[in-house]
């Protein structure tokens, strides 16, 4: 009797083990190609798929200019002028990033992107959002300055009024510098990343084909431009009579007229001569 090899009980091992089960199910789940795929659809070279990447963008450079805040504090932002610059590059990165998110939002909204069985992916996006509100709130109360004193003046009697002041109290600057530089920011990481797995496992939402009258606007016409190719003959003339010995079991019998014909394609199995590249909407369907 042989002895087993060190593969075979790795291999059993790895099966059975709770972290093999795991990696079955991210891999079955998120698998490579999709997680980094090396093409995309046509569609996503135009300017309502951008946003998204730029609003991560912009969240990337809000949390490194951030870092570098926190550790230096609000003596430096205020007073140095490399301080004064990186609080004004993470003030006007997070402008854009709340530019570019409400873009995406409203893009994606007139889209219908929770197509497809993609209502997580859309879900998560909103969520991403509103807590980025509350985010650049606490950043405004941790400002160290006049007007972080009267937004958290005019926000401390709105708050109580919902009796949440017990445990948001506008006015503690460490509590509201710890909301602004850790728990909010990390939610938000969280939210976009698995926004983005999302969107990778169901792909980006395709657009809506285009209706009769865009076609017609357009100057294209699917019924005209099919219609106006030559139909194909069946029967190729002149044809040839039959050979008259048998064929062989892995030579079957066929006509050489018909056989031509056949193999030629059908005109409709190809687009339609004319149409443009962009009014191509046969996208295949998400197997998973």
């Amino acid at each position: 009797m042989s002895t087993p090899s060190v593969e075979t009980f790795a291999t059993v091992a790895e099966k059975g083990t709770w972290t093999g089960k795991i990696r079955e199910k991210a891999v079955e789940a998120f698998p490579p190609d999709r997680l980094l795929p090396d093409r995309q659809p046509a569609y996503v070279s135009s300017w309502a798929y951008v946003f998204g990447a730029l609003s991560i963008g912009a969240f990337i450079i809000v949390l490194l200019s951030g870092a570098v805040l926190a550790v230096e504090g609000p003596a430096w932002w205020h007073k140095s002028n490399v301080g004064l610059f990186v609080n004004s590059l993470h003030m006007w990165s997070t402008e854009f990033f709340f530019m570019f998110m409400v873009v995406h939002l409203w893009v994606k909204f007139f889209m219908a992107a929770w197509r497809g069985r993609r209502k997580a992916t859309w879900i998560t996006g909103v969520i991403a959002f509103a807590v980025s509100i509350g985010a650049a709130f606490t950043g405004y109360l941790s400002q160290q300055n006049f007007d972080s004193e009267w937004i958290g003046t005019q926000a401390k009697d709105g708050i109580n009024s919902t009796g949440a002041g017990a445990f948001w109290n506008v006015l503690n600057f460490g509590q509201m510098l710890m909301w602004h530089i850790v728990l909010l920011p990390l939610v938000v990481a969280l939210l976009i990343g698995l926004h983005v797995l999302l969107v990778r496992r169901r792909g980006v939402v395709p657009p809506f084909a285009p209706t009769e009258a865009q076609l017609a606007k357009a100057g294209v016409s699917l019924t005209t431009t099919v219609t106006a190719a030559a139909p194909l003959p069946l029967v190729q003339e002149p044809v040839e009579p039959l050979p008259t010995e048998q064929p062989t079991p892995h030579e079957p019998a066929t006509t050489p007229g018909l056989q031509e014909a056949t193999a030629q394609p059908s005109p409709l199995q190809e687009p339609p001569p004319g149409l443009p590249q962009e009014l191509l909407w046969n996208l295949p369907e998400d197997p998973s």
